[in-house]
């Protein structure tokens, strides 16, 4: 089996007519059970040339997990913000790391 590039691998478009009309029943526990990864049961050359599902890509500087604890009112501050207040409050904290390490004797 030759060997197919990513590229070549693009799913065909199916319309929603195309999904309405398949007779689709829901899969038993028995069949579910039997079920394996693709990367278990395809050749290696098949399994390559599948689409990357993407994720997000990998960091170069991934963060790190910490457990911390806060006052309340700097939680509910930034939290207040909206969506991302995390990202924002990394930001502030990495700011306020910039300015410590500036200051502070080497």
């Amino acid at each position: 089996m030759p060997a197919i590039s990513k590229a070549e691998a693009t799913p065909p478009a199916y319309t929603q007519e195309d999904w309405d009309a398949v007779d689709s029943p829901e899969l038993t526990d028995e069949e579910l059970a039997q079920l394996r990864p693709a990367r278990d049961v395809l050749p290696p050359e098949v399994y390559a040339a599948l689409p990357s599902r993407g994720g997000r890509p990998k960091s170069e500087r991934p963060k790190q997990l910490v457990s911390l604890r806060l006052d309340p009112d700097v939680v509910e501050t930034f939290k207040a913000t909206g969506p991302g207040w995390q990202t924002r409050m990394n930001e502030v904290l990495a700011e306020a790391a910039r300015r410590l390490r500036m200051t502070s004797p080497q």
